[in-house]
Formats: structure tokens, C-alpha cells, sequence
């Protein structure tokens, strides 16, 4: 039972839980603010502001580089994972959603012809804006940072 225990207190992992946790949360009441209305899926939905994929992985980042210092070997592979989640999230996915606005203008256009092979919409939000990686990034520093002072893991 302590091999649980040692998951559920892994300084690292919580932060990163964390951060998701608050970024979905965050993204869910801005997307309520907009809209004017809930939509539970944008609790578990990729896209929006703020990036939990940024958060999550800066927030690990910030962890173990508090852990282990920031010149260990820990931080390096986990300071590398973050920017290329956040190169990832910038560039091909949010090309991916771009793509997908195009193509459902053009299926809204031709929607009088054959389209039974067409699906009804493509996922438009997948990818993320450079504000919005960077929002996620800077919440996940400091949620990895908060934790720490609070809870006292790199001393």
C-alpha cells in the first residue's frame, strides 16, 4: 500500500494534476463567460485559454526543477517534454484546427449536393494560440511553485 501512497504524494505528479485541473476550469468559466451558457465538455475538451497541456507540463517541469534542481538531469528531460508539448500544442494542432474551420466552410457551402460521406462537423479547437500556451505555461510555473511553498516538497 505504500507504493500508492508514494503516487499520491509525488510533488511532481500533483502539481501537473493540478495544473490540468485548474487550467479545465478555467477554460470551462471563460467559455461560460462567452457563451453564456455550460457545456460540461469543456471541462475534458482540448483548445481554449488556457492551455492545460502548457500547465501541466510547466507545472512538472517547476516541480522537479525545485526537487531536483535546475541543473539536473530530471529537469532537463522534463524542461524538453514541456516545450515540445508546447511546440505541439502552438504548431501542428492548432494547424489541424485551422484546417478543420476551412473544411467546415466548405461542407456549410455545399450543403445542398452529396455529402453523405462527409462528416457533420470537424473538431475546429485542438490546437492553441502562442497567448494561450503561454498562459498555460506561466499558470503551471506558478501552480508548481505555490505548491511548494505551501507544502514544503524541495526542502
Amino acid at each position: 500500500m505504500s507504493k500508492l501512497s508514494d503516487v499520491f504524494s509525488n510533488y511532481p505528479l500533483i502539481c501537473a494534476l493540478v495544473s490540468w485541473i485548474i487550467a479545465q476550469v478555467m477554460k470551462t468559466i471563460i467559455w461560460v463567460i462567452q457563451n453564456r451558457k455550460f457545456n460540461f465538455v469543456s471541462l475534458v475538451a482540448s483548445g481554449g485559454m488556457p492551455s492545460s497541456h502548457s500547465a501541466s507540463v510547466c507545472a512538472l517541469a517547476t516541480a522537479v526543477g525545485r526537487l531536483s534542481g535546475f541543473n539536473s538531469v530530471d529537469f532537463a528531460i522534463s524542461a524538453l517534454l514541456a516545450f515540445i508539448v508546447m511546440y505541439d500544442a502552438a504548431g501542428v494542432r492548432r494547424s489541424a484546427g485551422e484546417q478543420a474551420k476551412i473544411l467546415n466552410r466548405i461542407m456549410e457551402d455545399i450543403e445542398h449536393g452529396i455529402t453523405e460521406n462527409m462528416p457533420k462537423r470537424l473538431k475546429e479547437l485542438v490546437g492553441h494560440t502562442p497567448l494561450q500556451v503561454f498562459a498555460g505555461a506561466v499558470l503551471g510555473i506558478l501552480i508548481g511553485i505555490l505548491l511548494d511553498v505551501l507544502l514544503h516538497y524541495s526542502q
